[in-house]
């Protein structure tokens, strides 16, 4: 593999650095460090890329993608880490609308994909019930057929952001007499101003919405928000799940919390020295810099099988498990790094802060003052997506054979 960029992608990396500092939003500034993001805040630019035409970089030209190569899609990702843009949320552009566009009708690829395109209409995900995690096949809501409607009940959980969304997309039982669990599953799409849906929020140890429950009471959807056939809806999902683990990874990010990571070890000090003279600390981040680099490799390669027509698949695992590590691997030196300058704080947050309204700044250097709320946030990636245990076994099934 060439990993040299030839004069054209060059031309290209020029491109996409100078739209990004011309078109990027200024008010959005490094939201690694904001914790106060408003929907449109989340949208802003989404829509600046749907109007250019970059919302969906990894979608098939004729529904409104880039056709940009292996290697482009790689410099994009990589510009927009270097400025830590808030890119479009993943729901709509890499997990329901690869959906529609695979299996849905001509009516739902017309109804839905212009929307997601541009950042006008917002997804959510109704997977995960408090009962079905990684074993989603277990999941209980079920949506029973009535006329020209499904009638849907049930409740799900950890709907991330679901408080803004205008759609979402669920996995609902159709045939609670299967022979097996997954074979009694549909993918159905839902309006969430339909009568019945409530959004609860699920408040965090530091007072933030990020997560919901969803409840679902007699809920009526139009047959013909059904994709694909009906009971077929876990293939649809394992489908979206690759796609899905495949970004999880999150190479180019990672790339740059090491530059950041470095650039903290080289501030903070040990006995009087940088603390990125330490052989012990040194060779963490080294370490951590091999692995990601072995990383990357395994996703340009990834990416060049997708170009070549071939969708995401057991690699993604691979993908998911390693990334999602080595992002933990990294909040941790970060937060080791920093010191006693971690020790979170909560500002104004009623009864967690001690003194509401306060207007004490935190201790220490900015870059610290969110180290620890990010490691902790970051525990999670190993779960969500398919916990990284269920991965290993669907590589020792589908790779390995085993």
């Amino acid at each position: 593999m060439n990993l040299e960029f030839t004069p054209e992608e060059l031309a290209f990396r020029e491109e996409v650095r100078t739209f990004i500092e011309a078109n990027y939003p200024k008010h959005l500034g490094d939201t690694g460090m904001r914790e106060d993001l408003s929907r449109e805040d989340f949208v802003a630019w989404h829509k600046v890329l749907g109007e250019k035409g970059w919302s969906v970089p990894a979608w098939p030209e004729q529904y409104g993608g880039t056709g940009w190569t292996p290697t482009q899609r790689y410099i994009w990702s990589e510009e927009n880490a270097r400025v830590n843009a808030l890119m479009p949320l993943p729901f709509g552009v890499s997990m329901v609308g690869p959906v529609i566009y695979t299996f849905g009708n001509e009516e739902q690829k017309a109804q839905h994909l212009p929307g997601i395109r541009s950042g006008e209409t917002w997804w959510c995900q109704g997977y995960s019930e408090p009962g079905a995690g990684s074993d989603l096949a277990s999941l209980k809501t079920t949506a029973v057929r009535d006329g020209d409607h499904y009638v849907i009940n049930g409740q799900k959980t950890w709907t991330t952001l679901a408080q803004y969304a205008d759609w979402g997309f669920f996995l609902c039982r159709t045939a609670p007499d299967a022979a097996k669990p997954q074979e009694g599953i549909s993918f159905i799409l839902i309006d969430m101003k339909t009568p019945g849906v409530e959004v609860k929020p699920i408040k965090l140890l530091d007072g933030g919405h990020e997560v919901n429950e969803t409840w679902l009471t007699d809920v009526r959807v139009p047959v013909e928000n059904l994709v694909g056939e009906e009971n077929k809806g876990w293939t649809y999902a394992k489908f979206l799940l690759a796609h899905e683990r495949s970004g999880i990874a999150g190479v180019a990010r990672s790339k740059r919390g090491v530059e950041r990571l470095r650039e903290i070890a080289g501030e903070e000090l040990l006995d009087g020295e940088p603390l990125i003279n330490d052989f012990d600390f040194a060779r963490k981040v080294s370490q951590l810099e091999i692995d990601l680099a072995a990383l990357e490799i395994t996703e340009l390669r990834t990416l060049a099988g997708e170009q070549a027509g071939k969708g995401p698949g057991p690699e993604s695992s691979i993908l998911k498990i390693k990334g999602t590590e080595i992002q933990q691997r990294l909040t941790e030196l970060t937060l080791e790094a920093v010191g006693s300058y971690g020790t979170p704080y909560y500002g104004n947050i009623a009864g967690l802060s001690g003194d509401e309204g306060s207007n004490q700044y935190p201790i220490g250097p900015d870059y610290a003052h969110h180290s620890a709320a990010t490691y902790f946030n970051m525990r999670k990636t190993s779960i969500y997506g398919g916990s990284n245990e269920i991965q290993r076994n669907i590589i020792t099934k589908m790779i390995l054979g085993l």
